[in-house]
């Protein structure tokens, strides 16, 4: 009877990305020891920065998230990030590797993510603004940096700073945010997070008319989702976008609040309820000649 016999030895995987970490899980659930390097702070590379997949749209942190809490927990893996390899010798079967394992100012093994090593940090970087953009932005950046002043310059004034600037310009432009950043010291990937998270915030610039559709439940029943389709027929725009001429940008909203008058389109917050294939035009070319 033959018998199997049971792998032996250890094997390292170089990148910590999705396709080195299955690789890492394939190998570990096979028996083998495994040191898993990725040159960054921490492992999943790119796809933890996605939203969706290709080609079948699935969420980029569902596939990704139970990969990266297996790895981290299977006892035949140890994870080694932030680190480099240096040297490799030896020959088929019998390699000794040398990796560089960069300092770190905190103990990963303590580490939650809480973020109060960022908040406490002695060592702040500023930018030198005005010499980074062009000057067109400086106008931005100087009326920026009055909204800022009328609050004081306090963090916890950050929500009510952004409203005040996008409502200025439309929208938040770079300048504005790196601005924002550094008088209120506060992370650039901070302020970011919290204009991503309200919807009521917009990166790009906006059209003079703003057009959301209502897609809630009661509206969707009604055929929301042809009017919107119109709309972006007329428009020539998909949703979330602006036409070229800035005069409108389309939008979807989950609720207005108003389901008895569904199918219903906001225009500059004017509610324009009962809507039908045939009106959508109509009210375009209503706002469009508005001065």
């Amino acid at each position: 009877m033959a018998v199997k016999a049971r792998p032996s030895g250890s094997v390292m995987v170089v990148g910590a990305g999705i396709a080195g970490i299955q690789s890492a899980l394939d190998l570990a659930n096979s028996g083998f020891k495994v040191y898993l390097v990725e040159h960054s702070p921490s492992i999943g590379g790119t796809m933890t920065q996605l939203d969706k997949t290709f080609p079948t749209n699935d969420c980029a942190m569902c596939i990704v998230s139970p990969k990266l809490v297996e790895c981290s927990r299977h006892h035949n893996i140890e994870v080694l990030t932030y680190s480099d390899v240096k040297e490799v010798s030896g020959e088929a079967g019998n390699f000794s590797i040398t990796v560089n394992k960069k300092a770190r100012s905190i103990d990963p093994d303590k580490c939650t993510g809480c973020g109060t090593c960022m908040m406490t940090c002695p060592v702040t970087n500023r930018l030198q603004i005005q010499e980074i953009f062009e000057e067109d932005a400086i106008e931005e950046i100087e009326e920026t940096e009055r909204i800022i002043n009328q609050y004081g310059g306090k963090r916890q004034s950050l929500i009510t700073i952004l409203q005040d600037v996008n409502e200025k310009f439309g929208y938040l432009p770079e300048g504005a945010l790196r601005s924002i950043s550094t008088h209120l010291e506060l992370p650039l990937a901070e302020v970011y997070g919290t204009v991503c998270f309200y919807k009521a915030f917009s990166l790009e610039p906006v059209g003079k008319h703003l057009i959301k559709v209502c897609m809630g439940t009661a509206c969707h029943v009604r055929g929301a989702g042809r009017i919107l389709e119109e709309l972006e027929r007329y428009l020539g725009i998909p949703s979330g976008q602006t036409t070229e001429d800035r005069l409108f940008t389309l939008d979807t909203v989950n609720c207005l609040g108003a389901c008895a008058l569904g199918p219903i389109v906001s225009v500059d917050g004017d509610f324009h309820g009962n809507m039908s294939l045939l009106r959508t035009a109509k009210l375009v070319d209503e706002y469009a000649k508005r001065k």
